[in-house]
């Protein structure tokens, strides 16, 4: 009995192996297939063989749901009505499949994105109300916030709060909590990517070479920083707009003040978006600052106060309480542009070159130094040629920019080339005859700089 049972099992087994092994054989030919009809942009071609691979074999490869995408993104775009539906309702569904069968490739929030910027982006064609594509968002927030990363699905998240402020639906508060929720995010984003960035532009300027694969995520780190600080950032406070003014703020921030004040979070929100608006002339703002100082204090609040107050106790409080290397150069570059706004330049520089020592791949503040030097030119040198020489210092300063700000390089070399056009020409330096020499440029600047030889 046991040996009967036992060649049974085996002939079972074979017959397993057989069969599973006929089905890998076909799900390979047809991989082979779509993803040959994919790559050459062929998506009706690749969708029949690529279904049967999906349906058969649905943990074969990854391909089938990186190409699928792609496949079903061509049917959507080339369909109208209930068929165009169902292969956008399919589509969601692949995303659902993807994390189901390679979980360790596609991650919560990823999915759930994809998912939620399908649906925003046909909305009409789903009948979807603004509630549920928010709902799909905050979703997607709530539960896997580390993973929230995607750009697109950022701004969304919140111009759909907004769209939602406006339909009278969302609480002005709640809005602005959502501005505050994703801008955390996207600092935390950008602050991964610059420290990576920054040691990079490091090995460059100390002369080392790169090699591809950092050249690839050198390049990698300034996209991401510049889409998220060039685009998604400005187009955040572009869609706030005029909701977020001082005679909104003010108000909103006395009524909640109360119920509110020993909330360090309310509290430090509060007190940036006001610096942010302009508003820290209001009492409003000291207030907050003061509250929050009294509370938890922080570098933040400790610079409010020396903004306010003017006291270098609250700047040697503002250094000592943050720790935060790229923190802390932001707010060594908010007080240069407090300083430079107030004309006092020298001052301005020291704390723009203290912010680039410790953010080497922010190009900005060299841009702002030049911006200083062009504008004190007139008043820095003891001659009509001298004086138009501070252009050429201007112009240097500018090209660091781009030198080690990729995302700079553009605005760095009009900027530098402006100047320049200022600086003196050939036939000035002839008549001048002091080609190749040396102008010590004198007032705040106290620098030195190079006549060219022609």
């Amino acid at each position: 009995m046991k040996t009967r049972i036992t060649i049974l099992l085996a002939a079972l087994f074979v017959s397993f192996n057989i069969s599973f092994a006929q089905q890998d054989e076909e799900c390979m030919n047809n991989l082979s297939i779509f993803d040959s009809y994919v790559k050459s942009k062929k998506y009706d071609d690749a969708y029949g063989p690529w279904k049967i691979v999906r349906e058969k074999c649905p943990k074969f490869n990854r391909a089938i749901y990186a190409h699928g995408e792609k496949i079903l993104n061509h049917k959507i775009e080339n369909s109208t009505g209930a068929d165009q539906v169902a292969h956008i309702k399919d589509l969601m569904k692949l995303h659902d499949e993807s994390r189901e069968h390679f979980p360790s490739k596609y991650d919560l929030a990823e999915v759930m994105v994809d998912k939620a910027n399908l649906m925003y982006k046909y909305k009409k064609e789903l009948n979807m109300s603004l509630e549920e594509d928010y709902k799909m968002f905050d979703e997607a927030f709530n539960k896997d916030k580390e993973n929230f990363t995607n750009a697109k699905g950022l701004y969304t998240y919140f111009s759909l709060a907004v769209d939602l402020f406006d339909a009278g639906k969302l609480p002005a508060q709640k809005m602005f909590d959502k501005y505050d929720d994703v801008l955390e995010v996207i600092e935390n984003i950008v602050g991964k990517n610059t420290i990576g960035l920054n040691k990079l532009v490091q090995k460059e300027e100390s002369g080392g070479a790169l090699t591809k694969k950092e050249s690839r995520q050198k390049k990698y780190y300034e996209s991401s920083i510049k889409a998220f600080e060039d685009q998604v950032i400005p187009s955040m406070d572009k869609k706030l707009g005029d909701r977020a003014t001082c005679e909104v703020l003010v108000p909103l921030y006395q009524k909640n003040y109360e119920e509110n004040k020993n909330d360090g979070v309310w509290l430090q929100r509060a007190m940036n978006r006001m610096y942010a608006k302009g508003c820290k002339e209001d009492p409003l703002f000291l207030k907050l600052v003061e509250q929050k100082n009294s509370i938890e204090p922080s570098a933040d609040t400790a610079f409010y106060l020396y903004l306010l107050t003017g006291e270098q106790k609250y700047f040697d409080q503002t250094v000592q309480l943050e720790t935060d290397p790229l923190k802390k150069a932001k707010l060594y570059k908010k007080l240069a542009q407090e300083l430079k706004a107030k004309g006092s330049y020298s001052k301005a520089r020291q704390y723009y070159m203290d912010a680039v020592k410790l953010n080497p791949s922010d190009g900005s503040p060299y841009l702002q130094i030049a911006n200083m030097y062009a504008k004190s030119a007139n008043n820095c040198g003891d001659s009509n040629f001298n004086k138009r020489a501070v252009f050429w210092l201007a112009a240097l300063e500018a090209e660091k920019a781009g030198r080690v700000d990729g995302r700079l390089k553009s605005a760095a070399a009009k900027t530098a080339a402006s100047y320049r056009a200022s600086a003196p020409s050939k036939s000035d330096i002839f008549t001048e005859g002091n080609a190749g020499q040396t102008i010590k440029v004198g007032c705040w600047i106290g620098r030195s700089v190079k006549v060219p030889n022609i």
